[in-house]
């Protein structure tokens, strides 16, 4: 199965709550990923925040190309949330069920 992103949310300096096409919803500190030149200026929290979600690789990405396999993002452990917030599963990820 191929997995894509539907919903990206920047929830913290590294952290991101992401939504999966299957249904998955998860939030995730990304920050052990960021190793190596490409990932180097997702380490300041405002370039970070820059992230856009590209609907046809189905991932999110950043102004300087960089970005993460929607499975190597599905494979993190989850962060806690913070109780105050609330999630739907999105519409169109329970409308093939």
């Amino acid at each position: 199965m191929i997995l894509h992103i539907i919903e990206a949310v920047v929830c913290g300096p590294y952290s991101l709550e992401l939504t999966f096409d299957d249904g998955t919803y998860k939030r995730v500190n990304v920050f052990p990923l960021l190793e190596g030149p490409i990932f180097e200026p997702l380490r300041e929290p405002s370039y970070f925040a820059r992230r856009v979600l590209d609907p046809v690789a189905g991932t999110v990405v950043w102004p300087n190309e960089a970005d993460f396999a929607p499975e190597a993002l599905y494979e993190l452990e989850p962060e806690e949330e913070t109780p105050n917030r609330i999630h739907a599963r999105p519409a169109a990820a329970t409308a093939n069920r």
